[in-house]
């Protein structure tokens, strides 16, 4: 008590040379007594006016006094120094006058204080209160400033909102059980109907906030809200807060149910649905909506995509991206499909047209099936899935090999000139690299399909600083693994082993195993400092370590496996496209890892490539040609080893010396997609054929640049000059000045309208601009703002549209392109904080 007594008075003395304290109740004396203020002289007044009034305005007229009666204040016309007190400070030393000193606020106050005086009772809140105050409070500034104590809020009212929404979704009252206590419930229904519109009999948080959900979703579908446009926009940014995010949700799905949303949804067309997130339900509907519309091929692809961009700003996007993104690529496989064409007039032909536009059937295919598996939602799919697979097996991947298989069956010798061999890898690839004496890292991937190569080198090229290329080459057949991964080495004969092991030799060595391959190696080019590391031993090394190793060595083959490994296994075959996935993150950082080891110079490739079909394998797909031969070495799904085979109508038979092999073991390939049985095998994922899928090898070519190369697109605000906003809300759009490309990147934008202060006055969008359309007017994004009442205070004046950008990870956002508006509306509110 003493301590707030000297606080209190100290702040009087901050505005007053002289202040008086009446002690009416005579409880303040040995206060009096034991206070010691430095610089101030205290003075009891007790029948000696004059004498005091001579000695403080003649005698001292610039020192401080504090003067004391012990008693109640004398009447104004018994009161010899009424004068003097009407000119000066009173200090009040009952509880209430002893709150508004220690907060610093005038006696003006006292009728706020005295009402709530609960509140004031405890310490911690007087703290939390007088570090949120500010010097030009009002009095519905100061209960504002006391609820947000009330409810842990730092902020405005909202803020308020946003914490009691909190405790109602978790089930407790603590909060609201407290302001009302301290007497502030009348002010915060006061304030909920004032801002947001919200009256009731019996007002309660549980009520405004079903009130709410029901009359933000009832605006969104264009019917008629009954509460204010402010509750609108405290939605959308209550929604958007991902510190609600779980209140939101809880109290979402329980509205959900009891506002009947899901029998709503059954009325409504999904379109009018698109820019609505309020509920999970929503997402649904428009999901199954979509599924059922993509594969009926209703809609138009273009719209699909857009749709589903839209959908990204949903709350619940992240729930269901694997859903949207199944269907986008659905209706990009639609398309690419549709506009197809599978001629060919050579193997050349055939390989240039695959590596040009026809792997983007198989990578939308593989995206596809990897989204809905990881959606989990095979049931929901089935439809559109089976809409897809029958397509890309029947009207894509069969059609397209039978032409190739023409071509395959009339080629005496394996070869498809221009189109470099796998063979000549070594030679034409790495030996170009040491002949300008640059050193060089192959990363060899099994099974890395042309088409998966291709996206990988889209996030290679997407990466600061890289540069990345890719072609083709034509895979040796048998395309199988030994095989493939021989022809990678630098060789002069290659040889299948005359025995059931499939085994390679490469100048009379066996390829097999990475110590074999070392040493093969070695004998590229004379003086060449050589090695091999499996993709996991070079990941595990450390800086240092890594950096040795390229120092010390001109050529390093770096072997990952990842998709075979997956894919050759009956039991783990259907996980092949997620194998995809994880191999072009692993490649990725096996790059990063070898530049960071300062290898600039680096290529990808791989053994051969695959097919895979999701659904289970049919009869029809097994050949039924009969296989004959003399000896039968080693059998597969896609070929046979042997001596003295015979080809037929389901087979065709090559000799050694038609693939460009040493020795006298002949193989069998069955024609176009077809599997030949074979025991415990898996049969969905398979290779060792001569399908383009199987033959059409990558050749990723990577270099590091000095300097930095990526951008992010312009957005310019369309129409932004002179222009008045008349009315609560304004339609604004947004421009993308180029496309997406790897190199030119997307950008991610926060919009607000604000007035000259900074104060926000409008409603808040995040936008992405990440359009990949060359069409111009596909780039285009139009925003809706709705106004805050705060906006009528700067009616008249000039207020700013501004985009901003975030800076790198932080929550620190940086002023990126604005425009300015005269705000003239015909109508205000009165709306006082």
């Amino acid at each position: 008590m003493q301590d707030r007594i000297a606080k209190g008075l100290e702040a009087q003395f901050d505005n007053h040379r002289i202040v008086f304290w009446y002690d009416p109740a005579h409880e303040f004396r040995q206060a009096f007594d034991a206070l010691t203020l430095d610089g101030v002289e205290k003075i009891e007044v007790a029948n000696t006016e004059f004498a005091v009034k001579h000695r403080i305005l003649r005698e001292e007229p610039k020192r401080c006094f504090l003067l004391y009666r012990d008693g109640p204040r004398p009447a104004d016309i018994d009161n010899w120094l009424l004068d003097i007190e009407l000119a000066h400070g009173v200090f009040k030393s009952d509880q209430v006058a002893i709150w508004l000193a220690d907060l610093g606020l005038p006696i003006s106050f006292e009728d706020v204080v005295r009402e709530h005086q609960e509140f004031f009772r405890a310490g911690r809140r007087m703290e939390k209160l007088k570090a949120a105050l500010r010097g030009d409070d009002t009095k519905a500034k100061l209960r504002l400033r006391m609820l947000g104590v009330c409810a842990g809020a730092d902020g405005d009212f909202d803020t308020v909102i946003e914490a009691l929404l909190g405790e109602q979704a978790a089930g407790k009252e603590d909060c609201l059980r407290l302001i009302d206590r301290v007497g502030l419930s009348g002010f915060l229904w006061d304030q909920m109907e004032r801002i947001f519109g919200y009256r009731a009999n019996k007002p309660s948080i549980g009520d405004f906030a079903i009130a709410l959900f029901k009359s933000c979703y009832q605006s969104a579908v264009g019917g008629e809200a009954k509460l204010a446009p402010e509750a609108l926009v405290f939605f959308r940014r209550w929604k958007n807060n991902r510190n609600a995010e779980e209140a939101f949700a809880t109290l979402s799905t329980e509205y959900a149910e009891a506002l009947s949303v899901t029998q709503d949804l059954t009325k409504r067309d999904f379109r009018t649905l698109i820019e609505v997130d309020f509920f999970e339900e929503v997402d649904r509907a428009i999901i199954r909506a979509l599924v059922h519309e993509v594969g009926n091929q209703t809609v138009a692809q273009g719209e699909v995509l857009n749709w589903i961009r839209q959908r990204r700003q949903s709350h619940w996007y992240g729930a269901y991206r694997d859903l949207y993104e199944a269907i986008g690529f659905a209706a990009e496989f639609q398309q690419a499909i549709a506009q197809v064409t599978l001629g060919m007039t050579s193997l050349a032909e055939g390989v240039e047209r695959y590596a040009k536009s026809w792997f983007r059937i198989d990578q939308l295919y593989r995206k596809f099936i990897w989204r809905m598996q990881k959606s989990g939602q095979a049931t929901l799919m089935r439809e559109l899935f089976e809409q897809v697979e029958n397509h890309y097996v029947n009207s894509y991947l069969l059609r397209l090999n039978e032409a190739w298989q023409t071509h395959v069956d009339g080629a005496q010798t394996w070869s498809a000139s221009p189109i470099p061999a796998q063979r000549t890898f070594y030679r034409e690839q790495v030996s170009e690299f040491r002949r300008r004496d640059q050193k060089v890292c192959v990363i060899i991937s099994d099974a890395l399909r042309y088409e998966v190569a291709e996206e990988l080198r889209g996030r290679i090229l997407s990466l600061d600083r890289y540069e990345a290329g890719i072609d083709p080459m034509f895979g040796c057949l048998p395309s199988y693994t030994q095989l493939g991964m021989a022809a990678l080495l630098p060789n002069g004969e290659l040889q299948i082993a005359d025995n059931d092991s499939g085994t390679v030799l490469v100048n009379g060595q066996s390829s097999q195993g990475i110590e074999n391959r070392k040493k093969i190696l070695a004998t590229g080019r004379k003086g060449d400092r050589t090695t091999a590391v499996k993709a996991e031993d070079l990941m595990a090394l450390d800086k240092d370590e890594a950096r040795a190793l390229v120092r010390d060595h001109d050529v390093v083959y770096v072997y990952h496996n990842l998709i075979d490994a997956i894919g050759d296994k009956r039991d783990s075959e259907e996980r092949v496209f997620e194998a995809a996935e994880d191999t072009i993150e692993e490649i990725v950082r096996v790059v990063k890892k070898l530049n960071g080891a300062n290898a600039n110079n680096m290529i990808v490739t791989s053994d051969h490539g695959f097919i895979y079909q999701h659904r289970p394998i049919e009869e029809s797909d097994f050949s039924s040609a009969q296989v004959e031969g003399d000896v039968i070495l080693f059998r597969d799904r896609r070929f046979i080893l042997g001596h003295s085979l015979k080809g037929n109508h389901g087979l065709r038979r090559f000799a050694p010396e038609q693939a460009g092999l040493e020795g006298s073991v002949e193989f069998l390939i069955p024609k176009s997609i077809n599997r030949l049985r074979r025991q415990g095998s898996g049969s969905r994922f398979v290779h060792g054929g001569a399908t383009l899928q199987e033959i059409v090898v990558p050749v990723v070519k990577i270099n590091k640049k000095r300097q930095s190369d990526t951008t992010a697109v312009e957005v310019e605000i369309i129409g932004s000059s002179n222009q008045l906003i008349t009315s609560s809300q304004i339609s604004v759009r947004f421009y993308q000045v180029e496309a997406v490309t790897e190199k030119t990147q997307a950008r991610t934008l926060k919009a607000g309208i604000y007035a000259q202060s900074g104060e926000l006055i409008s409603d808040s969008h995040e936008l992405v601009f990440d359009f990949r359309s060359e069409n111009a007017r596909e780039r285009e994004v139009p925003v809706r703002f709705l106004l805050l009442r705060q906006a009528d205070e700067f009616n008249g004046q000039e207020v700013i549209l501004k985009l901003e950008e975030r800076h790198g990870d932080t929550s620190h956002f940086r002023e990126y392109r604005t425009a300015r508006y005269t705000l003239r509306r015909s109508f205000s509110s009165d709306f006082d904080f």
